[in-house]
Order: structure tokens, then sequence, then C-alpha cells
């Protein structure tokens, strides 16, 4: 009887083991990363095409110095996915809302396949997204005037809406040149997909309707975000402290010897 309990304790042991084999599997290798394999496939291209001294078609303007240059940036951005990184941040300084990808929203109805690849977003000015949620890139409407998004840097005007991919591991900060009104990238995008060139959600609209959507981007804390404001911010105070201090000391001294004259009084 003891035996068969012995061997029946085993056996469910055993059942556990193969059933909860899976909870157990590795997690996701970043060799699996769509932008791992991307960053690779195009930097492996490049060298390819140094080495034989001819570059490849999506290059064919390019100086050597130029060529360079992306062949260090491709390997900067596989060795920032290799550390296991697999989100992107996005940071709006523009001065206006924005409207940002990131992972698809999770629905009530199982019966309701969701079209796209990520989801749109909206991110208030001045905000950052939150940590380890990945923004995959920016939406821009159409006839806005942008700069940074290409190789050369220069400033062009939209006749369609765009949206701009950034791999994951980096931080992207757009903001608007005062000077010209154009929206700049502080990094170079991956990629720029128009209508039917990815399946993201890319619709016509001006900003002036991005403008009333209310925003609901995950955030980071603004401590955060930038930690120097919090120590700037220390340091007026400090200032302004020392600029009140000498015009507040005669009232700390009538202070000092108020209770002196009141003691007398009593005496």
């Amino acid at each position: 009887m003891k035996t068969l309990k012995s061997l029946l304790v085993v056996l469910v042991i055993l059942v556990n083991l193969i059933v909860a084999q899976p909870s157990w599997a590795d997690k996701p290798k970043f060799t699996k990363n769509p932008d791992y394999i991307e960053v690779t496939q195009a930097l492996n291209n490049l060298l390819t095409a140094k080495k034989a001294q001819a570059q490849a078609d999506q290059v064919d303007t390019s100086t050597p110095e130029e060529t360079q240059n992306k062949i260090a940036e491709l390997e900067f951005q596989k060795y920032t996915l290799e550390t296991g990184i697999n989100w992107g941040q996005c940071q709006n300084q523009t001065g206006k809302t924005l409207a940002v990808y990131g992972p698809k929203p999770d629905f009530d109805d199982d019966d309701y396949n969701y079209p796209y690849d990520n989801a749109l977003y909206f991110l208030a000015n001045g905000q950052t997204t939150k940590n380890k949620w990945d923004c995959d890139g920016v939406y821009l409407p159409s006839e806005a005037k942008v700069a940074g998004i290409n190789a050369d840097q220069k400033e062009q005007q939209l006749t369609e809406p765009v949206a701009v991919k950034i791999v994951d591991g980096t931080q992207l900060v757009i903001k608007t040149n005062p000077e010209t009104a154009a929206v700049e990238f502080s990094i170079p995008p991956a990629h720029i997909f128009k209508v039917g060139e990815a399946n993201w959600f890319i619709p016509n609209v001006s900003q002036a309707v991005i403008d009333t959507r209310v925003a609901n981007a995950p955030v980071a804390k603004i401590s955060n975000v930038n930690p120097l404001v919090g120590m700037k911010n220390s340091a007026q105070q400090d200032t302004a402290k020392s600029q009140i201090a000498p015009k507040t000391q005669p009232q700390a001294e009538s202070q000092q010897t108020s209770p002196k004259s009141s003691y007398l009084k009593k005496v």
C-alpha cells in the first residue's frame, strides 16, 4: 500500500513537471527582436559594401565618411540592443501635443482583432514616455515642417502624413526650433513610413486635431526626466534666500531685543 502511494506521488510530480515546463521557458532572446535583425542586416550590408569598395543601393549618394558614420551608428544601435533594452523612449519638447506610437491596446472583447502592429497615443508637451513603455516612434501630420529625419539634416515641408520609427534602446527628443518653427529630431530615425508602407495607423489629420486630444501616453516622473531641474530650482532658491537675508536681518535683531525690553517692564 505504501509503495502504491509512493508511486502515485512520483507520478503526480512528473505530471506537474511536464505541464509546468512551458512556464520555465527562456525569455525571448534579443536576436529575435525585429529591430535587432534589421539593424544587423543593415550593418552587414554596409560592411560588405565597404569591403568590396562598392556601395549598396541605399547609400549610392553617400561619401566614404558618411558610410563610416552610418556603420558606427548601426554598430552602436546593435550593441544597445544586445544589452537587452527592448523599448524606446520619446520626449516631447515641441510646445504642442505629440502623437506617438506605442504597444497595442488590450481590449475586453476577445473577438476583436486589432489590425495594426502598434497604437497611437498622445504625449503632452514637456512629457517623456514612461520607462520600459516601448515608444516605437512619432506621427507627423501633413504640411508639417521637419528637420533631422534625413541624413542631410535639411528642413523639409511634408506633403503627406508620415510615421517616424526609432530603434529600441534609444531616446528620441522632439522639439520645435524657435527661429524656423521646424520640428527637430535629436537622432536620425530608423525608418519613415508613408501610408501603406507599414502596418501602422497613419491618419490624415492636422496638428490642430491632435492638439484637441486628451494626453493618454504613460509618462515618466518629472524627477526622473530631468534631475537638473531640481538642482537648478534649488540653486535659485539659495540665491533668493541670500538676497532676502540682508533685508530680514534688522527684523531678526528687533525680535531678539523685544524679550529683554519686556523683562525690564516687568521688573
